[in-house]
C-alpha cells in the first residue's frame, strides 16, 4: 500500500500537535480560574498598594482602588452585587448601572458616589499589599471574576 507524502507529514505534524498541547501546564491557559458564571462585567486595574506613605489619611485611603468594567455592549445593573478580599471585607454596590464599555472604580476611603467612582466609607485599607485577592459576586452570590496578586500569584 502507498501513503501519499503529504498524508504522511499531516499525520506526523497532527501527533507533534497533540503532544506539545498535552505537555503544557494548566496555567498556560490564563490568569483567572473560569468560573460558572459568565458575565461582561469583570475586575479590571486594582491599586492595591496606595502610592506615597500610608497614613490612614482619606487621600491614602482613596488611592487604594478596584475597578469593575463592563466589556459588553449592553448595560448591567450591579446593585446587589459585592467585592470582597481575603479577610472578608465587603463592599455591596447599592444602584450602579454599567453602561456598555463602562468602568467605575470603587475606592476605599470617603467620597461621594458617582457614574465612575464609588466609596466604600471605610477609614482603613483594605487590599493587603504582600498577598490577596478581589472577589466579585453577582447578587446571587456567585463568584463572577477574581484577581490575585502578591506571592505564588
Amino acid at each position: 500500500m502507498f501513503l501519499h507524502p503529504s498524508r504522511v507529514a499531516m499525520a506526523v505534524l497532527g501527533s507533534a500537535a497533540l503532544a506539545v498541547t498535552a505537555a503544557l501546564p494548566a496555567s498556560a491557559a490564563g490568569h483567572h480560574a473560569p468560573h460558572p458564571t459568565r458575565s461582561a462585567v469583570v475586575l479590571g486595574a486594582i491599586q492595591y498598594d496606595s502610592p506615597g506613605r500610608d497614613d490612614r489619611s482619606n487621600r491614602s485611603l482613596n488611592a487604594e482602588w478596584v475597578t469593575v468594567k463592563n466589556t459588553g455592549r449592553t448595560p448591567v445593573n450591579i446593585k446587589g452585587w459585592s467585592l470582597s478580599d481575603k479577610s472578608g471585607h465587603a463592599y455591596r454596590f447599592g444602584n450602579v448601572r454599567l453602561n456598555g464599555h463602562s468602568q467605575v472604580r470603587v475606592h476605599t476611603g470617603i467620597g461621594r458616589d458617582n457614574r465612575n467612582d464609588v466609596f466604600q466609607n471605610r477609614r482603613s485599607y483594605v487590599w493587603d499589599n504582600n498577598r490577596d485577592e478581589a472577589t466579585l459576586r453577582n447578587d446571587r452570590h456567585r463568584v463572577v471574576d477574581t484577581a490575585a496578586w502578591g506571592r505564588r500569584h
